[in-house]
């Protein structure tokens, strides 16, 4: 087996699963990054994502079939990609659902069931899944999908304007104003960068 080059921790910056998932691919500080290479990394991701337990993504782990199912979780993602490419920053209505194909498609193949669970001291509505078969491990992320597409507000997806940054986020600050990915990273890049051209310029 070839060793996979090493990658930073995935990035849980976009206020949002779905968002989350889509920079399961980005090109972070401008370096290209794939984080579900395969089957073991898409458990990887679901654990960390809090999607699943690490118990039961053991119980996973090693099934020959789990790299096809990371390979429709990629192409699904790709087709998210391009969707929230196209609608980011507008409003989204009814007339969208032409688009949605490939989701619906995905959600038909969901044999989950509501249930009422205790959440701290109040009842709330989860989705109960038998976790029988790997294919599905990709349908929390179909419904993540679907809440972002019915639920958000898309005028609030955007992408981080570092220079080279793809990562991108639902702006859920008060002031609508969020600009980057994360301070430490992008943001303070570019105050670095701001402050480095006014000293050339002073200096001149």
């Amino acid at each position: 087996m070839p060793t996979l080059p090493p990658r930073p921790l995935p990035f849980f910056i976009g206020s949002h699963l779905a968002l989350d998932f889509l920079n399961t691919a980005a090109s972070p500080a401008g370096v290209p990054t794939e984080w579900l290479r395969d089957g073991a990394d898409l458990l990887d991701w679901l654990v960390r994502a809090g999607v699943v337990s690490a118990t039961l993504a053991g119980g996973f782990r090693g099934r020959s079939d789990l790299d096809q199912v990371a390979a429709r979780a990629r192409a699904f993602r790709g087709w998210l990609r391009e969707f929230v490419d196209r609608h980011a920053g507008k409003v989204v209505g009814g007339t969208v659902v032409r688009e949605l194909g490939p989701l619906n498609a995905l959600l038909a193949r969901d044999d989950s069931r509501p249930e009422v669970v205790a959440d701290g001291g109040r009842l709330a509505v989860r989705r109960a899944r038998r976790w029988a078969r790997p294919e599905e491990l990709v349908q929390p992320l179909a419904d993540a999908a679907a809440d972002l597409v019915c639920r958000a507000d898309f005028r609030l997806v955007r992408a981080c304007e570092g220079a080279a940054c793809t990562l991108v986020f639902l702006d859920r600050t008060r002031s609508h104003a969020r600009r980057w990915c994360s301070m430490a990273a992008c943001g303070n890049r570019a105050k670095a960068a701001a402050h480095r051209a006014r000293a050339r310029g002073s200096g001149g």
